[in-house]
Formats: C-alpha cells, structure tokens, sequence
C-alpha cells in the first residue's frame, strides 16, 4: 500500500494492492516501483514501512518517492466501517487513529491515515450497480473498460451463453446473466442501479426503457442517433410515461465527439461514470 506520496508519482496515498504467491490483484502503477513492491511483499514475513525514492537508483524518473507498506495476512479481515492497526514501531495508538475510527463509526467518511507507524484505512462503500444490456462490440468494449476500474459491480445480460466472448478471462465484480428474453430479465435490477441498453435488437432497447421507467432506476443511457430517441420518445409517451421521466433516458450515449467506433464509445462512457462517481453526483440523474 501506498501510505504516502511525495511530489510526482504513479499512484495516489491509499493505493494499494494484492500479491500472493501465484499473482496479485491491482496495482500501485510505476512499473519498477510494483515490480519491487512485489518482491518484496512476496519474501515479507512481517509489516514493514519503506520509503521508496523514484529516481535513477529504481530506474525511474519521477521525481517523487512514495511511503510503501508491506503486510503480510493469513486471512482477509471482515470489516464494516475501517481497519486500524500498527504496522511500525511499538508508540500507542495516536489520537489521530482513534478520531479517525470514531468518525467512521458516525459515517463521516474518513481518508487514509498514516501516524506515528500506524494505519487507519476507511472501507470502502459498496460498488455501484452498473447493468450493461448487451455482449455485442460495444457491450464488450464497455466491460473491458470500465470493469478494470472495480468502481461497479456489473451485472452483463444477453440473451444466450455464446453471446459472452468465450476466451475472456475472470473479470472481477462482473456477473454474466443469460435471459432469453432480455427485457424479462428488468425487474431484477436494484432500483439504484445504472444501466447502458445496447442489445442487438431495437425491440429489447424499446422493451427495456419502458421497463426501466416503470421499474426504477439510478441512471441511464441507450445507444442510438437521434431519429431513433425521437421515436423512442414518442412511443413511451404513449405508453404514458410523461417527458420528465422520459427525458431521465439519455441517447446517445458517451461523448459522440470521440467518434462511434465502440472503444471510442467506451471511453467516453467510463469517463462520464468515473466523473460522476468523484463529484458525488451518484443517484442523481447524471449522464451515462
């Protein structure tokens, strides 16, 4: 874990991940930096709290040095609100650490601590719901790149097994859901969830907006030009869905100036997903 973070470096304070002996998950960035980081975690027998320049002597050329903590677990703590502990020294824990506690217990959503060689690290909130419809080229483009970001938990449907790209490997926080009949599968969906609606047939897409608008949702976004939402449009309204709701749909999707092929789209997806997560626009009706 990246405990602190001095001038310019790869990753953030609180950056962290997981190593074992036949992989790891995550990443702290910086090449030479994980690389090291990984040898180390791997032969580590106990914490340890190292200062890590980014210069010549690793063979980068940041500039800044990080604050690296290497622990060592036999089994993952079962946390609700923080995880405090000593990693360095043998000082009692520091006031800090214990406000810090406190202020979790009370929801204030507290950051990262490092004092006097102890950690607090918040817990972090449940991932949002993210339901994309749809395994075309664009619905894989999407997956592939927002699930590496492991902000959302997504939940993929299409309606057959083959659908799915068959060589992928396990994409964490992604649940594939086959549905014969894919708007059917609409009232499964939390009703915070956000959803992208890009099947392969316009009829599931029309089925799947009104489904959604009856249903509930956080957000949503449906492929499409706009001849094609005006006529969306005009069909819910008739199916008695008023304009306000309606217009919680947004279509098209990402940021149309980046282009239509489905990586481009897939970008400006993400992009907009993460924006909203940072600027704690979650459950309003921001775009997707």
């Amino acid at each position: 874990m990246i405990a602190a973070d001095h001038g310019s470096c790869p990753r953030e304070t609180g950056t962290a991940m997981l190593v074992w002996s036949g992989g790891q998950s995550g990443t702290i960035g910086g090449g030479a930096l994980e690389l090291e980081a990984v040898r180390r975690a791997r032969v580590a027998q106990s914490a340890s709290v190292t200062r890590v320049p980014l210069g010549p002597a690793l063979g980068q050329c940041c500039g800044g040095a990080v604050t690296l903590v290497t622990e060592v677990f036999d089994t993952v703590p079962q946390l609700e609100t923080g995880f405090a502990r000593r990693v360095q020294g043998d000082s009692p824990q520091p006031l800090a650490i214990t406000r810090a506690m406190a202020n979790a217990r009370n929801g204030s959503g507290e950051q990262l601590i490092f004092e006097s060689g102890w950690i607090f690290e918040p817990v972090e909130p449940a991932r949002v719901p993210l339901w994309v419809w749809g395994a075309g080229h664009v619905g894989r483009a999407i997956v592939n790149t927002v699930a590496p970001t492991q902000a959302f938990d997504i939940t993929w449907i299409d309606s057959a097994s083959d659908r799915f790209p068959m060589d992928r490997p396990a994409i964490p926080h992604v649940t594939e859901l086959v549905a014969t009949s894919i708007p059917d599968a609409a009232h499964l969906a939390p009703k915070n969830a956000r959803h992208l609606i890009l099947t392969y047939s316009h009829v599931y897409d029309f089925e799947l907006c009104h489904r959604l608008l009856s249903h509930g949702f956080g957000a949503a976004g449906l492929i499409g030009s706009a001849t094609k939402w005006a006529r969306f449009r005009s069909r819910l309204q008739d199916l008695g869905h008023s304009s306000a709701q309606i217009s919680r749909i947004r279509c098209p999707i990402g940021q149309p100036s980046l282009g239509k092929h489905p990586q481009a789209i897939a970008v400006g997806v993400t992009t907009e997903l993460l924006v909203s997560l940072q600027t704690k626009t979650l459950g309003k009706d921001v775009a997707v």
